[in-house]
This record gives C-alpha cells, sequence and structure tokens, in this order.
C-alpha cells in the first residue's frame, strides 16, 4: 500500500477528503441558490426553466453534475466512517464523562445533521431530478430556445404550495445552515488554513455564508407560498 492509500484510509486522511469534499459543496450550494433564485421571478417559470434546461444540457455543467453527485455520495460515506470511528475509539466507557466536550458533541451532531441533510437530498432528488431526468414533465416553450424544454417549474411551484412540505423543507434549512456553519470552520483548520490572526475573519465569514444560504434556500418556498 503506498504512503497516499495510507494517508486517505487513515483518519486524519479522511477529514482531508471531508474537508475538500465540504468546500467543493459549499461553492455548488452559491450556484444552486441563484439558480433557485429564478423561482421568485414573476414570469410563470421561463427563467428557471432556462437554468434548469441549461444546467442539464450543458456538456461542461454535465461532467461537473456527475462529480458532484460522487461528491456527496464520498463527503456522506467519510462522515459516517469517522463518525463510526470516533463511536469505537471512545470505547465501552463512553458514557462514564458525563461532560462531553464540545468538539465531540459538534461532531456528534454534524454526523446526525448530515443524515437528516442526506435523507432531505434523496427525497429532493426524487421528486424533481429523477422526474425530469425520466422525461415526465411536461413540456413548455422559453424564449431562449427554439424548442420546447421540460417545464420543472411546475412540481417545483406545487411542492411550494404545500404548507406542510414548506415547513419540512425550512426545518431542513435550519440543519443545513448549522452543518454549513461547523462544516466551514473545521474544514480550514484540517486543511491547516487556520490561523490566530485570521481565524476571528474565517470564523465571521463562515457564519455570514452559512446563515446567508440557510435563509436564501428557505425564503423561496416562504415567499412562493404566501405570493
Amino acid at each position: 500500500m503506498s504512503w497516499l492509500s495510507k494517508f486517505f484510509s487513515s483518519s486524519i486522511g479522511q477529514k482531508v477528503i471531508m474537508s475538500l469534499t465540504g468546500i467543493f459543496l459549499m461553492l455548488f450550494l452559491i450556484v444552486h441558490l441563484l439558480g433557485n433564485f429564478q423561482l421568485l421571478k414573476d414570469d410563470g417559470g421561463e427563467a428557471f426553466n432556462t437554468y434548469a434546461f441549461f444546467m442539464t444540457h450543458n456538456p461542461i455543467i454535465k461532467i461537473i453534475s456527475i462529480s458532484l453527485y460522487a461528491f456527496i455520495l464520498l463527503h456522506t460515506v467519510q462522515g459516517l466512517r469517522l463518525w463510526l470511528f470516533n463511536r469505537a475509539s471512545r470505547g465501552p466507557n463512553r458514557y462514564a464523562v458525563t461532560h462531553t466536550r464540545n468538539s465531540e458533541r459538534s461532531a456528534r451532531n454534524m454526523a446526525w445533521f448530515g443524515i437528516i441533510i442526506f435523507i432531505f437530498l434523496i427525497l429532493h432528488l426524487w421528486q424533481f431530478w429523477l422526474q425530469m431526468k425520466l422525461g415526465a414533465l411536461p413540456a413548455v416553450e422559453v424564449e431562449a430556445y427554439d424548442h420546447p424544454v421540460q417545464n420543472l417549474y411546475l412540481p417545483v411551484a406545487e411542492a411550494f404550495q404545500n404548507i406542510y412540505y414548506v415547513v419540512f423543507y425550512v426545518i431542513c434549512m435550519i440543519v443545513v445552515g448549522f452543518h454549513l456553519w461547523h462544516g466551514f470552520w473545521s474544514s480550514f483548520q484540517t486543511l491547516g488554513l487556520a490561523h490566530h490572526k485570521y481565524s476571528p475573519i474565517i470564523k465571521g465569514f463562515g457564519y455570514v455564508y452559512s446563515v446567508g444560504m440557510a435563509v436564501g434556500f428557505a425564503i423561496i418556498p416562504i415567499v412562493s407560498y404566501f405570493s
């Protein structure tokens, strides 16, 4: 086994993989949020359907999407492996200490938050992405293309008119916010990019980013429901 494979199979190596995949996913969320903001335009879904067609048919975007799915799976698997490893390393007497350290509690919360987010992603992909991939959505004309495109706006708009789904979505975005807040800082720390001079800036930026992402995604179904 080479030193590289040994490194990535170690606890530190797994944390590095978690950090790198996490940073990629955090960058993707920015693009995804900007695209979802097209749902708020009062144009019957034309801007969002144009965006959806571009994102699913542009060759470069399609390659990035394949990487995205792989990174989501890898990030999830690595997170669960680290969680199980940490549980096992505490041994049978892990409940002997009544006052759990903040780092251990944060790691445990991250695992549960990650599981909730993964379940949300599966439901989210099944409800919208899979329908589009199967060609099950009705066609609609958009100005940007000289041919019909699938109307992804329709099932999204219908879902956002269901108060139970809106509440579920908002709760999941709150969980995403907490997950991002811890993950943002820990990613920089794991990669050795944290420094006492810059740590407050990194933490502050991470807080703004995590809150911004959570609020940005959550506000879309809320506005859609009440509009």
